[in-house]
């Protein structure tokens, strides 16, 4: 929020520090901008399969719509994507945010009930790795990518 006037009015990439993937074929960085659509999108996210994911362990954010368009995992409910922490958002994305530090999660809800929120699904490796067990999982995968 504090860095927010610096960045203007256009749409912009965050990435979360505990999260890193191995692309496919293509770069997600670069899929994910080729996918944006002002007019329609607050924000596309890049989202994982949680089958597939290396160190993530949970029922899933979203589910996803054949148009891209997201719904957010409802308590009991298991979704087959996890947000994979990289994003293109535009400032009106934090419309209505709290002051001071706070979860993305409110913010995921009001633009998706406005329509506005979607994903795209990663190509390649998604990795969390915000705890130990999950950065030792996150480096044999990356070693094992390399042989």
């Amino acid at each position: 929020m504090k860095a927010l006037p610096e960045l203007g009015e256009e749409a912009f990439f965050h990435v979360n520090s505990d999260t890193i993937w191995i692309d496919g074929v293509r770069s997600n960085l670069g899929r994910l901008a080729a996918s944006f659509d002002c007019a329609r999108m607050d924000a596309l996210l890049l989202l994982a399969p949680t089958t597939s994911s290396i160190g993530y362990v949970g029922r899933g954010d979203f589910a996803m719509a054949a148009d891209g368009r997201l719904t957010l995992r409802r308590e009991r409910e298991v979704v087959p994507f996890v947000y994979a922490g990289g994003a293109i958002l535009t400032p009106g994305f934090f419309a209505g945010a709290p002051e001071g530090p706070s979860s993305m999660a409110p913010l995921f809800r009001q633009v998706a009930a406005a329509g506005r929120l979607y994903g795209l699904r990663l190509d390649g490796i998604w990795m969390h790795v915000g705890t130990p067990d999950a950065i030792k999982a996150a480096e044999a995968a990356i070693l094992a990518s390399a042989a």
